[in-house]
């Protein structure tokens, strides 16, 4: 496989959701190391981005009695704010100009795992998903600190019920597990610990706004990781993420996101050192440079969003103008994945969990709905056989296989058929 065309296409589909027609091209002409600045460089303004306009989420305040007149509205709107919120996000990811900003939010909204199902409120969302695009690229303890003020976390892992008098250990032993250190790096002894430290947060749950009710909170000193000390939010989140097996963990999770789900970050992996001051940009960059880049064994499953964002661009499809959005919806949750609805506090799954016969045949029966929807402008340019000799440009693949190389000769003359061919072909549903 030609190391170049692996490079650049891995640097569009894992930096941000796939390339535009012509962008994949472009880039070959260009070479690695100035489509790996462009891709790592983030404009002041995405233009792109700029043109989704955000949808009125506003506070519907609390629920009404269950059989009262004003149910029914309540729940309409809701469901409302809730579909407009991710249609939008959805739009940003497919129109960004540079895509590596809502990618990195994308990946720490499966970090930071939180879900609407429970909140059964759009605006907590909305302004978490706002805090992540922020701090995204930023530092990583200015990011914790953020997040242990947001009120969907906390709500989400009953922050709002961990008192003095009752301590709850949700959002303790996550914040260090799944967050902050990692499995096996803290004893039950830490858990107890930090959750009498992460006392005393109260979330309004329509509007997610956080306030800490100094009667609820444990003022005493508490022995954590080894130190004693009395916690607040923020030097907590100073002394967790301070540690080496922050460092560790956060490389580890970008390793498992970005490279791959099967294979064991090796001890070299240069987003770990470019990570000793907390710069999570330059972790993100020294992983784009290094040589893992170049691997062809290091090939990752597309989860069903990056799939479907990637066919948009391609396709020229913005996701609110598909007949219809709640339909676009509908086939993501039947491939798995939603944004806002994350399984569980551990995220998603990844690589092989999306390959199954199942989700294939969905997988083809949304592509066909997306073709359906395509001018098919960049393929109806083409004449037949330049169609299978330009395809993969078009997709940023970096090489067919014989295999799926014979399928496209044998509708090359077809553009629907040749279309979902490519969208659901291994080399596009993986990123080699």
């Amino acid at each position: 496989m030609d190391a170049t065309r692996l490079e650049i296409s891995r640097l569009y589909h894992r930096f941000g959701f796939g390339p535009r027609p012509g962008e994949y091209a472009k880039a070959l002409v260009s070479g690695v190391a100035a489509t790996r600045t462009a891709a790592l460089t983030v404009p002041a303004v995405d233009a792109g981005a700029a043109t989704v306009v955000e949808p009125a989420i506003t506070d519907l305040g609390k629920r009404p009695a269950a059989n009262s007149k004003e149910i029914v509205p309540f729940a309409i709107a809701l469901r409302f704010q809730t579909q407009q919120m991710v249609v939008w996000w959805l739009d940003r990811m497919a129109a960004s100009d540079h895509g590596l900003t809502e990618r990195m939010t994308w990946f720490w909204h499966g970090h930071w795992a939180t879900s609407v199902d429970k909140l059964n409120y759009a605006l907590p969302m909305f302004k978490q998903n706002k805090t992540l695009r922020a701090t995204c690229l930023g530092n990583f303890a200015t990011m914790t600190k953020a997040m242990l003020n947001d009120g969907a976390l906390q709500f989400w892992l009953d922050g709002q019920d961990n008192t003095l008098k009752a301590p709850n250990e949700n959002l303790g032993r996550e914040l260090m597990e799944l967050f902050t250190l990692g499995v096996g790096r803290y004893s039950e002894d830490d858990v107890k610990s930090i959750s009498r430290a992460l006392t005393g947060y109260q979330v309004e749950r329509s509007n997610g706004t956080v306030t800490i009710n100094q009667a609820r909170r444990d003022k005493n000193p508490v022995t954590l990781l080894g130190t004693t000390a009395v916690f607040t939010g923020d030097t907590l989140a100073d002394f967790l993420v301070a540690r080496d097996d922050s460092a560790q963990f956060v490389a580890e999770r970008l390793w498992y996101r970005f490279i791959s789900s099967t294979e064991d970050m090796p001890a070299t992996f240069a987003a770990k050192k470019a990570f000793a001051a907390r710069d999570i940009s330059a972790a993100v960059t020294a992983m784009a440079n290094d040589s893992v880049m170049r691997d062809e064994k290091f090939a990752m499953v597309k989860s069903p969003v990056e799939w479907f964002i990637s066919a948009c661009r391609a396709l020229e499809l913005t996701p609110s103008q598909l007949k219809t959005p709640a339909q676009m919806i509908n086939f993501l949750e039947k491939l798995g994945q939603v944004p806002f609805y994350p399984p569980n506090v551990g995220g998603w799954p990844a690589g092989e969990a999306w390959l199954s016969s199942a989700t294939a045949q969905y997988r083809i029966t949304f592509a066909t709905w997306l073709i359906k929807q395509s001018e098919l402008r960049v393929l109806k340019s083409l004449t037949p056989a330049q169609r299978l000799m330009q395809s993969a440009d078009w997709l940023g693949v970096a090489e067919w296989s014989p295999r799926t190389k014979n399928a496209l000769r044998d509708a090359q003359a077809d553009p629907a058929q040749f279309a979902l061919l490519a969208l659901c072909s291994p080399e596009y549903i993986v990123s080699a």
